[in-house]
């Protein structure tokens, strides 16, 4: 991003001019490693490892020497698959440890959780996370912990840097901060963000009027990108969704935890490209269109534990209100593609706010059945409570299975 703008809620972090070398960059970061030293989370599926992404983030980020502890939530592997990708991590200089989720000493841990009545809901990203997140609690040897996807195909070493920046430095002293980026190729990607997320929240303001939690939502410049870092006194107090619902999730429990002046946003990049999932108008249950479900979900879930009403008339008003909103914003994505000479199929883009009207639907069909809020991991804070030596447990589980 070339501007300069403040939005008055959320800090941001921007690439202005010439940016600060990386080497600088990284000098200055490395002075805060003795009071404040460094983690990295990257929650990734066995199958990510032929992919094209993950080989190369390892190429670039195994020589970072200001993170001292990288965890990898490793998810459906089996033995032999586990035991490869503990090698194919092996090439980072960082302690590593691999978290293998479908292993007997994690899938244990789940056991003991759900004796003392903590439901960890089925496996997903947002399990894997809240599990790696456990495990470097479990250490005490952590202040700052980032995480980003194992899928980011234009990853550079700036972008972790930039991330954990914020967090670190005492300048800023920042508790939690959150990456955006640009979406471009030879056209605008990102539809959940651009056609669903933006202009429901727009929407939504539009029919309630002025809300903070609304307003904090409306701040961010990519909500639903995977990449942040926050504090560890922070994270141990939030509760995780287990769902696509992740993204959001997270930002609504930094919302109820955190100080409005204590949480960023960052630019991590000119432009930023990952793995692509379908958007299918026939299958709401898959794809896009059930990330696009869940999101929906969590937003409804949060606004109703502030004490917001959302009754059926409300939920059709809001589908009407999100469809005039939709369309204003193709208009203006059209309009911005057009002098940047970017390709635009304006037919598809109507398909896909045609298909976020019917998640919108179907998501309020599903509120309006289960009006409470959407199941989420309980913090690590009441876990110990429960379960005083989990942390203890899980330690010795991930360092057997990492022998």
């Amino acid at each position: 991003m070339s501007d300069f703008f403040q939005d008055s809620h959320i800090t941001a972090f921007h690439k202005l001019g010439n940016n600060m070398p990386l080497k600088k960059l990284e000098d200055i970061i490395r002075n805060f490693v003795p009071t404040r030293p460094m983690a990295l989370i990257i929650p990734s599926l066995y199958s990510e490892l032929s992919g094209d992404a993950l080989p190369n983030i390892l190429t670039k980020i195994k020589d970072v020497d200001y993170i001292h502890r990288i965890v990898i939530s490793l998810d459906r592997a089996n033995k032999e698959e586990f035991e490869h990708a503990k090698i194919f991590f092996s090439m980072l200089t960082q302690k590593v440890s691999v978290i293998w989720n479908d292993g007997d000493g994690i899938q244990n841990i789940f056991r003991i959780l759900e004796e003392n009545d903590i439901a960890v809901g089925p496996q997903g990203k947002g399990r894997g996370a809240w599990m790696a997140f456990g495990f470097i609690l479990a250490k005490r040897d952590t202040y700052a912990i980032a995480l980003h996807d194992a899928d980011i195909l234009t990853y550079e070493r700036d972008m972790l840097a930039k991330l954990i920046f914020p967090i670190v430095h005492p300048g800023c002293d920042f508790e939690f901060s959150k990456g955006y980026y640009s979406r471009i190729s030879i056209k605008m990607h990102g539809r959940v963000t651009r056609l669903l997320y933006f202009p429901i929240v727009h929407a939504i303001s539009h029919i309630i009027g002025k809300d903070e939690f609304i307003r904090y939502l409306r701040s961010f410049r990519y909500p639903l990108a995977g990449e942040f870092a926050v504090v560890n006194n922070l994270i141990r107090r939030c509760r995780l969704p287990f769902n696509w619902g992740l993204e959001i999730g997270v930002l609504s429990e930094v919302y109820r935890n955190s100080s409005l002046k204590r949480i960023c946003q960052v630019d991590l990049a000119d432009q930023f490209d990952h793995k692509h999932s379908e958007l299918n108008p026939e299958d709401l249950q898959a794809g896009l269109a059930k990330m696009a479900v869940d999101i929906i979900l969590m937003i409804f879930s949060t606004m109703s534990s502030m004490g917001h009403i959302l009754s059926q008339g409300f939920l059709n008003t809001l589908n009407s209100t999100y469809m005039r909103f939709a369309q204003d914003f193709l208009n203006k994505y059209y309009n911005d593609s057009l002098i940047n000479g970017l390709e635009f199929d304006r037919h598809s883009e109507g398909i896909a706010i045609e298909t976020f009207s019917e998640c919108l639907k179907h998501a309020s069909e599903e509120y309006l059945s289960k009006p409470s809020e959407v199941p989420t991991i309980p913090t690590w804070n009441r876990v110990v409570a429960a379960v005083p030596n989990i942390f203890l447990k899980l330690e010795e589980a991930v360092e057997e299975d990492n022998k």
